[in-house]
């Protein structure tokens, strides 16, 4: 595919999509939420972490509300179930670490476009607003799901209720976001967590990922079952043995990903 909403880039191991449409705050169309899933799925199967993240002074403003086809046709249940619904899987089934970016402002489905990744990474200048009630709507793009699992229940009943601004402090406070940092160590912070990700234990990551997510629908002794499945997948992998000598050597693990 050739894109025209975002850019894709890919070094050692980590692959930057960035949201591409800086006159319109990034905010989302058609044509960028199939470049997303597509460029986040092919990424997937090369990279060893992913990146979100947005260009000039947003991350993402959410859905193009001056998209005139979305406008003069608003089958948001239609829109919801075919082109968010692909994009939100690819990021969260993605095989490797997910890490979003977030640059400035993060509103509507933008905000839970972020919050949709492993890592969220904020600048602390960065805000995010579930903006929906605003213009009338509930919270999506998965938003219902993620708040209320990451901040708990009043907060989130709060957000979708007032839509005020969440400061990226007060999300980080919050639980919402892994960190907020200084705007001058932003790009820095980012990228020194991508390339560790990028060099660390894919597999171990992946299965992370997937257990932490089913605990949701497992009760204990099932999740302990998942456990010991996943951990035993990990004990016969590469990075494992490399992990061990590398401990028992008492210098840094060289992994490979497998």
């Amino acid at each position: 595919m050739e894109y025209q909403t975002i850019t894709l880039e890919s070094a050692e191991g980590i692959a930057t999509v960035t949201l591409n449409r800086g006159e319109v705050m990034n905010a989302l169309n058609g044509q960028m939420r199939a470049e997303i899933t597509h460029a986040v799925t092919e990424a997937g199967q090369n990279a060893r972490v992913v990146v979100i993240t947005g260009s000039g002074r947003a991350f993402c403003s959410g859905q193009d509300l001056s998209d005139r086809a979305s406008v003069a046709n608003p089958d948001l249940e239609r829109t919801l179930r075919d082109e968010y619904l692909p994009m939100l899987r690819a990021i969260a089934n993605c095989p490797v670490p997910t890490i979003s970016a977030v640059n400035g402002a993060a509103a509507g489905a933008g905000a839970n476009l972020a919050l949709a990744a492993d890592v969220v990474i904020a600048a602390e200048s960065a805000y995010f607003l579930q903006a929906f009630a605003r213009i009338g709507l509930i919270p999506d793009a998965g938003g219902t799901w993620t708040l209320p699992r990451t901040m708990g229940m009043a907060k989130a009943l709060g957000a979708a209720l007032f839509a005020d601004k969440i400061t990226a402090r007060q999300a980080d406070d919050w639980g919402m976001i892994w960190e907020a940092v200084p705007d001058a160590d932003f790009e820095a912070t980012w990228k020194a967590r991508a390339a560790h990700l990028a060099g660390g234990p894919t597999q171990a990551y992946r299965l992370a990922k997937e257990a932490i997510r089913a605990s949701w629908d497992n009760d204990f002794e099932s999740q302990l079952n998942l456990e010991g499945k996943s951990q035993g997948a990990c004990g016969q992998s590469r990075d494992f043995q490399e992990g061990v000598v590398a401990f028992m050597e008492k210098r840094p693990a060289r992994f490979e990903g497998r």
